[in-house]
């Protein structure tokens, strides 16, 4: 089932990826792309980059926005799906640290894409025009967002190279 359940938001991640590129594309045509906007930090460089984007930029932005949900619904899937698997092959394979740590991991990518939805809510009422508070409020849930993701995929790396390197000790029996 999880096998399954990794292809599926895989295949997901990648195809809402390409329909979200051309819009990406169209942002910057007129400016800075997606990841410049979450990170504004505050209204004023929000206003430039919505001014630089003009009409054609704020739709394809709004759009991004809007198709980024099933993008999150997706890794949030995946990587925590992909964590769970990690974490129970250390488990198997007597690596307990990182199985321990695997135990928090498994959700970090779900918090990420959580963090992300938030943040996406925050943008969504900005590009709209909303209150001076939202776009510092994306800043730091993008921020936040950030951070687990990159402790999710850190997790995944460190995770696989212990379990490489543990499949490759003498001790294991299985050194070429």
């Amino acid at each position: 089932m999880r096998r399954w359940g990794l292809i599926v938001s895989g295949i997901a991640m990648l195809l809402v990826l390409w329909a979200m590129s051309p819009l990406e594309d169209r942002m910057q045509a007129h400016g800075p792309g997606m990841v410049t906007f979450e990170l504004t930090g505050g209204q004023d460089r929000a206003d430039e980059i919505l001014s630089e984007w003009g009409e054609d930029g704020r739709d394809a932005a709004r759009d991004q926005l809007w198709i980024d949900y099933a993008f999150m619904l997706a890794y949030g899937i995946f990587l925590g799906l992909a964590a769970a698997a990690v974490r129970d092959l250390c488990r198997d394979k007597g690596l307990r640290r990182l199985a321990a740590i695997g135990a928090v991991a498994i959700w970090l990518g779900p918090l990420a894409a959580g963090f992300d939805a938030i943040e996406n809510a925050c943008l969504l009422l900005t590009v709209g025009g909303a209150g001076a508070a939202f776009p510092l409020l994306a800043t730091i849930f993008a921020t936040c967002k950030f951070l687990l993701l990159a402790g999710a995929i850190g997790y995944l790396l460190v995770g696989g190279v212990g379990l490489l390197g543990n499949r490759l000790s003498p001790a294991s029996g299985r050194l070429p």
